[in-house]
């Protein structure tokens, strides 16, 4: 079998689903179609069941730029659905199967379907792995990942910390790891001025906080090295995205702290044409996380040619380079965050680290993705390394 004339299905979220891993799904389809694969797409009909989704909905108003047709059959709590989706995928007959993995939920569904799918066939299984232990642990946690690996013949790890992971519960695994790409699929590009009169932002010093807002993301240590900053100097704070955690404890902590003029709530999802009018808006984006694997943030970051001040956790260390691209402080320093945003002003690092994020950006493409992909598919004698910092 040759790269270049694969039959591969992709399972995972695409619209309507909302999010950075139905946009992941989309560019990878997108990349391995133009590289002469015989492509098919199946999606969630039922993503999550609403009582375990945090969120005000799971879909978008409308596609993005890089919306792909698919077929929505999968439902995660059904098991009906998971023996039609193998039937489906065995009317393909495909050499490959990619599963986008992130969390133990979807064990019981991705094993049923990945065992019924190579029974008597010569058809493998790839995990793209966003994370192999899950951010927020919950019970069962690994027992269902032991399952979820099980019937894996391939992975792909986005970060040297979910490589080590992944080692722990497959120490044989057959692996490759590259690096996030760039999220090229938002396309709206803006002025800063243009971005700032939209947004109804003055010409202020202003840091964008960009996603949903979890504990582990780390705003709490972020308005804490805010309050810091105001000492030396008036930043402000635009937070963009909806939260999946008490939002009435952080308006406690910004009244704490004397915030109430210096953070900007915009909370609530922000829709694909919006993104580039938040990220065009910033001076830098920061992700003080507390845990992190790898984050897509960065890699929207890198697509608008935004500077990061980010934390030394996960993979972020590996794609955000210190003093070139961004700041990388210690996780829960709330300090250390603060002297590095005032470092980026006072030495006036914005053009710098934006023109070295342009030119940063080459090493975390698609075609490495499925460069990848492809050789671990056709069991290349050697695969090569990949995203070098």
């Amino acid at each position: 079998m040759r790269a270049t004339d694969m039959k591969i299905v992709i399972i995972g979220t695409t619209y309507p689903h909302r999010g950075g891993i139905a946009h992941f799904n989309e560019l990878l389809f997108k990349t391995l179609h133009g590289r002469g694969h015989d492509m098919q797409m199946i999606s969630f009909k039922r993503q999550y069941p609403s009582i375990f989704f945090p969120g005000k909905t799971q879909f978008e108003d409308k596609p993005s730029d890089g919306h792909v047709r698919s077929e929505a059959l999968l439902d995660s709590i059904g098991p009906l659905s998971w023996l039609k989706v193998a039937k489906r995928v065995r009317q393909i007959n495909p050499d490959l199967v990619i599963f986008k993995y992130w969390m133990p939920f979807f064990a019981p569904a991705y094993v049923a379907i990945a065992k019924r799918v190579k029974a008597g066939r010569n058809t493998k299984v790839l995990y793209v792995c966003d994370n192999i232990i899950p951010h927020e642990r919950r019970f069962g946690d690994r027992p269902l990942t032991r399952m979820a690996l099980s019937t894996v013949d391939y992975f792909v790890v986005m970060s040297q910390s979910v490589k080590q992971e992944l080692l722990q519960f497959v120490p044989d695994a057959k692996y490759s790891m590259v690096h996030h790409p760039v999220y090229e699929i938002f396309s709206d590009h803006f002025t800063k001025g243009e971005a700032r009169r939209r947004l109804g932002l003055g010409k202020d010093l202003v840091i964008l906080f960009f996603g949903y807002v979890r504990r582990y993301k780390g705003l709490h240590v972020l308005l804490e090295a805010l309050g810091s900053v105001q000492k030396k100097m008036p930043v402000k704070l635009l937070v963009a995205g909806e939260f999946y955690d008490d939002r009435q404890s952080y308006m406690r902590q910004i009244d704490r702290l004397g915030l109430g003029e210096n953070v900007i709530l915009h909370d609530h999802y922000i829709p694909n044409d919006e993104v580039g009018l938040y990220y065009a808006a910033a001076d830098c984006v920061a992700l003080p996380y507390i845990t992190a694997t790898q984050s897509g943030i960065v890699q929207i970051c890198y697509n608008y040619h935004r500077p990061v001040i980010a934390t030394d956790v996960g993979g972020l260390p590996e794609v955000v380079r210190e003093g070139k691209t961004g700041f990388i402080v210690p996780a829960g320093d709330a300090e250390a965050f603060a002297r590095a945003i005032i470092r980026f002003y006072e030495e006036d690092r914005e053009a710098q680290f934006s023109a070295n994020v342009a030119e940063a950006k080459k090493d975390f493409s698609w075609e490495r993705m499925a460069e990848a992909i492809e050789a671990l598919a056709t069991q290349s004698a050697t695969i090569k390394p990949a995203n070098k910092p």
